[in-house]
């Protein structure tokens, strides 16, 4: 049975593109731009190609162009004159859209065409922080409003995966060339969102630091048995939904009187250091609110 989601309701196209519900109606009832469907009760519905339309014409909006000389384009020339900016510029915008395109429709080909297209304008940093970064950022309010469901994100969490990955295989055979410290990556007990720790992974590495990454779901027993091998560590704990706000400070403490020993520290980021108390933070205990901070500090 095919399960990819092909309607949409006002609210999802709200979410999407980011343009509001009242101006969708208003460049429907005076533009006639879109053409959404009608249920029995009268609420609209729309298909891909009203999403994807919309999509585009955002994109000419952004860009200048205003709705009352879109609606006069053909069907055929909204999507001509996006891909003649597309050329002209490099629209991270615009990769987003089709990232979120390539999502609804579970589409790894549309993926892989945007993310080459990116790739042979921009280097991969740039385009983990300017384009993979705001898209996870979105996708997470596109799953907490059901604009979306778990298997969306999912689905697109595992290909980005897969470009972190290929990119940090390129640079496993270095030999660091700072041997002051090393440093362990690692998620907390049932913490499995690994996005973020596998590119600070490929930044350490790039920084010519050694690396060892320990993945998802790591007890503190396991960290234990690192600091037995190696001297001046580094720990760095992604804590994205777990541990909960109101554990979080006692699994600082634990870390700190169970694992660190004088020439070890730990760094901790992700959405639950907000949660941290001040007074659990020290010289071998600190916190970093983004990915780009920590990494100014290799």
């Amino acid at each position: 049975m095919n399960n990819i989601k092909s309607v949409f309701s006002i609210k999802d196209l709200e979410n999407l593109p980011g343009i509001k519900a009242h101006t969708i109606r208003i460049w429907e009832k005076r533009y006639d731009v879109l053409k959404p469907m009608r249920t029995d009760t009268n609420i609209r519905l729309y298909d891909t190609d009203n999403l994807q339309k919309l999509l585009n014409i955002t994109l000419l909006h952004n860009y200048g162009y205003k709705i009352s000389t879109i609606s006069k384009y053909t069907d055929e020339k909204i999507p001509e004159l996006v891909r003649e900016i597309i050329n002209k510029k490099s629209v991270k915008h615009h990769a987003i859209s089709e990232f979120k395109m390539a999502m609804m429709n579970f589409d790894q080909v549309q993926f892989t065409l945007t993310y080459d297209k990116l790739l042979s304008e921009k280097s991969f940093t740039d385009v983990f922080y300017e384009v993979f970064i705001p898209l996870m950022t979105e996708l997470g309010l596109l799953w907490q409003s059901d604009t979306i469901t778990p298997a969306h994100e999912h689905f697109i969490t595992y290909l980005i995966k897969q470009k972190i990955i290929a990119n940090t295989e390129k640079i496993q055979y270095l030999e660091p060339t700072k041997t002051n410290r090393v440093f362990v990556l690692y998620l907390p007990d049932n913490e499995i969102h690994e996005l973020g720790l596998l590119y600070l992974n490929y930044e350490i590495i790039s920084n010519g630091y050694k690396s060892i990454y320990l993945g998802e779901s790591v007890p503190i027993d396991s960290l234990k048995e690192v600091c037995k091998n190696f001297d001046n560590i580094t720990f760095i704990a992604y804590t994205t939904v777990k541990p909960e706000p109101d554990e979080i400070n006692e699994y600082v403490t634990q870390i700190k009187n169970e694992v660190l020993n004088e020439d070890a520290e730990v760094w901790f980021i992700g959405r639950m250091v907000e949660n941290i108390s001040p007074n659990k933070l020290s010289n071998n205990v600190r916190k970093f609110e983004t990915i780009s901070s920590l990494v100014n500090e290799l």
